[in-house]
């Protein structure tokens, strides 16, 4: 069990992933979630719309790979990429950042409301003018292809749904995926990592930047020292 980590004067949430002996089949409603407890994207950046949608997520690992699902109570719902590696973010979406080691970089897996996946291993996060970064690398489609996704939205969405909609999204990473790039990471028990999550939306009515440990005042899911824990049980 991680102890407490501070990081620009605050603790860092944590968060235990428990250990499951079977994956979670298909159903939203499997008991094998049971088995995780809920986490909230509570911290949303100075610079997002009034809009403020709920955001929770739940993660399980069973050694070959780490299994989440989140339920976002949303508005202003719109998702127009759809292929590989295009700009999910803009969409209604949710993001998952890892760096299991202090020394490498930090994968991110984002993901929109209709399950297109948008895969990056940032070695350095350091942004050069055109906004990317200096030393990163996207996972080609075959890599990507083995993280399994399920939402109960599809897609495009090209007109706002402006009323209230929940939505819920489902993936598994092999752990097989992370490993190409951060190199033996198995067993998971025991072990602990950084790691953010995140929901935002940028190409709506009300864009908004929300994360799971707070970011600060630079609008930039990029920052691994800004990243709270997991601890693998």
């Amino acid at each position: 069990m991680p102890g407490s980590i501070q990081a620009h004067g605050a603790v860092l949430p944590h968060y235990i992933v428990h250990r499951v002996s079977c994956a979670p089949s298909g159903d939203w409603n499997d008991p094998v979630w049971a088995a995780a407890d809920w986490a909230r994207i509570g911290h949303f950046h100075p610079a997002s719309s009034a809009h403020r949608p709920e955001t929770l997520f739940r993660l399980l690992h069973d050694d070959e790979a780490l299994h989440g699902v989140f339920m976002v109570r949303d508005r202003y719902v719109r998702c127009t990429h759809m292929t590989y590696q295009s700009a999910v973010y803009k969409d209604a979406c949710i993001e998952c950042f890892f760096k299991p080691f202090p020394e490498k970089g930090h994968m991110n897996f984002e993901m929109n409301c209709c399950g297109t996946l948008l895969l990056r291993y940032v070695e350095n996060p350091t942004r050069l003018p055109d906004g990317g970064f200096a030393r990163q690398e996207e996972a080609p489609q075959e890599l990507g292809a083995r993280t399994r996704i399920q939402t109960s939205l599809s897609g495009p969405i090209a007109e706002e749904i402006v009323k209230p909609v929940t939505w819920r999204l489902r993936f598994t990473i092999p752990v097989l995926v992370l490993e190409t790039y951060l190199g033996p990471l198995r067993p998971l028990a025991g072990r602990q990592w950084r790691a953010n999550f995140y929901k935002c939306a940028e190409e709506n009515s009300h864009p908004h930047w929300a994360a799971w440990a707070p970011i600060g005042d630079r609008l930039d899911f990029h920052q691994p020292d800004r990243f709270g824990v997991i601890f693998f049980a």
